[in-house]
């Protein structure tokens, strides 16, 4: 069964969606919905032309499309399990909340806390992701803890923070403490990071671009052909401030007197 959501025009469009209840199971119950405009009850008919195409049984039959102006959409496929949501443009905070399964497709950009403290499951953004992508909301301990997330844009400011478990790749750059306080899983970022890993516990972290300002409670061990990628790296362990475990590998030397980079990502998200 595919289910296509097309947003329809507001009179009020800056207000955000909270829609939590789009996950491909709630559509086995039918299309009629309900979602938060602002601080209003909505039917899901009253802001998008909705379309169902086929039938099915089971939820991981499912398919969710979103199309039209769906960036201030939060909350997209929290607590999704199986199934698949694909999104045509950009997406709003919080997408991904808590998933254990299934796949979210994203066409364009991902906003603040894309995949947090998620479980299982597939995510893949075509575009840039927000600040704490794949990260825990704050005051928790937990991050990411299983699952994938696969940014091929750029990444904000603490991408994978608490990162617990599965696997975190952004082919672009990262912002300032990419990994902060990793406790396990593994993050490979493409591009370039600023102070990556501080306070890392456990876990693999994997930079082939430059690193901006390394902590210096890293300690170099080794170096390493990756024979799957033909090249060295330098090889950390770390951070040892907290009597870490962690492994992180950097393709290229960092530089002390580099400053942190412009940051061409929206601001610091706030809810």
């Amino acid at each position: 069964m595919r289910v296509i959501l097309e947003t329809k025009e507001r009179k009020k469009p800056f207000l955000p969606i909270e829609a939590e209840t789009i996950i491909p199971s709630n559509f086995l119950k039918g299309p009629e919905l309900t979602v938060y405009e602002g601080n209003k009850e909505r039917l899901l008919s009253d802001l998008f032309t909705i379309v169902v195409e086929g039938t099915a049984v089971s939820p991981d039959k499912v398919e969710v499309v979103l199309k039209g102006d769906t960036a201030r959409i939060k909350r997209v496929g929290e607590y999704m399990a199986t199934g698949t949501i694909r999104i045509q443009g950009d997406i709003g905070m919080h997408c991904g909340n808590f998933m254990s399964g299934g796949v979210i497709e994203i066409g364009g950009n991902a906003d603040a806390w894309l995949g947090r403290e998620m479980l299982g499951g597939s995510i893949i953004c075509h575009g840039n992701a927000g600040h704490y992508c794949a990260s825990g909301y704050r005051g928790e301990k937990h991050g990411m803890r299983g699952g994938r997330v696969e940014v091929m844009g750029n990444a904000g400011d603490f991408c994978s923070e608490y990162l617990t478990g599965g696997e975190v790749h952004i082919h672009g750059n990262c912002g300032d403490m990419a990994g902060v306080e990793m406790k396990g899983g593994q993050l490979i970022i493409e591009g370039d990071a600023t102070r990556p890993c501080g306070n890392m516990k456990d876990g693999m972290c994997m930079i082939f671009g430059t690193v901006h300002r390394i902590l210096p409670t890293f300690e170099k061990i080794d170096t390493k052909k990756l024979p799957d990628r033909n090249v060295t790296v330098t090889v950390y362990k770390g951070d040892v401030a907290n009597r870490g475990k962690g492994t992180l590998m950097i393709q290229k030397p960092h530089n002390e007197g580099d400053q942190h980079p412009a940051n061409t990502l929206p601001g610091p998200a706030t809810t």
